[in-house]
Parts: C-alpha cells; sequence; structure tokens
C-alpha cells in the first residue's frame, strides 16, 4: 500500500514542482512539504484537503488508501439516491397490534412515542424541512420518478 507521504511526492513530481515551490502554491511553510514527503510530519485535514484539491484528487487518493484519483469520499454525494430500491423478496408481515397487557408493560420510549405532543412536534420538524429548498428539491424528483414509473 502507498502511503501519503509517497503519494504526495509522486503528485508533485508528475507536476514538476519542487518542494518548496509546492508549499508557496498552497500557502504553507516552505520547509512543510518536506516534512510531509519524509513522513516527520503528517498534515492537517485541512492541509491534506488544500493539497487534493490543488492536485484535483480525492482525499482517499492522496491518503493512499485507493488507486483512483477519482474516488469518492463521501457517500453523503447523492449518489445512492439515484439508484431504486431493491424490491422486497417476500411480502413483509405487518406486526401485530399490541394488546392491552403488553402496552402495559412498555418501555418508557414506548410512552414518549406514543405521547401526542412528541408526535405533534415531530410532525412539525418533518413539515419544516419538507418546506425548505433541500425538502422541496427531494420532493420533487421523488414525485417525478414516481410519474416516470407510472409511463
Amino acid at each position: 500500500m502507498i502511503t501519503m507521504a509517497q503519494r504526495l511526492e509522486e503528485l508533485r513530481t508528475q507536476r514538476g514542482l519542487s518542494r518548496p515551490a509546492l508549499a508557496a502554491a498552497l500557502g504553507l511553510p516552505r520547509m512543510s512539504v518536506e516534512k510531509f514527503e519524509t513522513g516527520r510530519q503528517t498534515p492537517s485535514q485541512e492541509q491534506q484537503a488544500k493539497m487534493a484539491s490543488y492536485f484535483g484528487v480525492s482525499l482517499s487518493y492522496l491518503r493512499g488508501e485507493t488507486n483512483d484519483p477519482a474516488d469518492m469520499d463521501d457517500w453523503m454525494d447523492g449518489a445512492f439516491l439515484e439508484e431504486p430500491a431493491p424490491a422486497p423478496a417476500a411480502p413483509v408481515p405487518r406486526p401485530k397490534k399490541p394488546t392491552a397487557a403488553a402496552v402495559e408493560q412498555g418501555s418508557m420510549f414506548d410512552a414518549f412515542l406514543n405521547s401526542k405532543k412528541f408526535q405533534e412536534s415531530l410532525r412539525a420538524a418533518v413539515l419544516d424541512v419538507l418546506r425548505s429548498p433541500d425538502g422541496k428539491a427531494l420532493l420533487e424528483k421523488a414525485v417525478r420518478r414516481q410519474i416516470d414509473a407510472g409511463k
């Protein structure tokens, strides 16, 4: 596995830059790149992000965690929203309604979830999110998928 120090040196030499020139381009102290490349110092998260951005690679690639320079660093990029949800293999049985005895023995958390005040607060929070620009965009995307699926 390649180390971040090796990856940094590789990227710098590919660009034909000296260590001081790279440090200057990144706004870092003059000797910092030498320390990073020799492994005497580890760049901070902010410095790593700055270097990855400068070289146009992902943080995972810079750190030597992958050999794909465009590997996505964050699963929250939204790519998972584009994939259709897998269909369940078999119908899921509906849970049985709890009996009066089971409700009496329920946990404190159950009582909290069933409280009218909590349900109203949750409803208000969900509606606030759905009214936001991001919420509206998600709703629009979901509606478009349903319309396209019906065609």
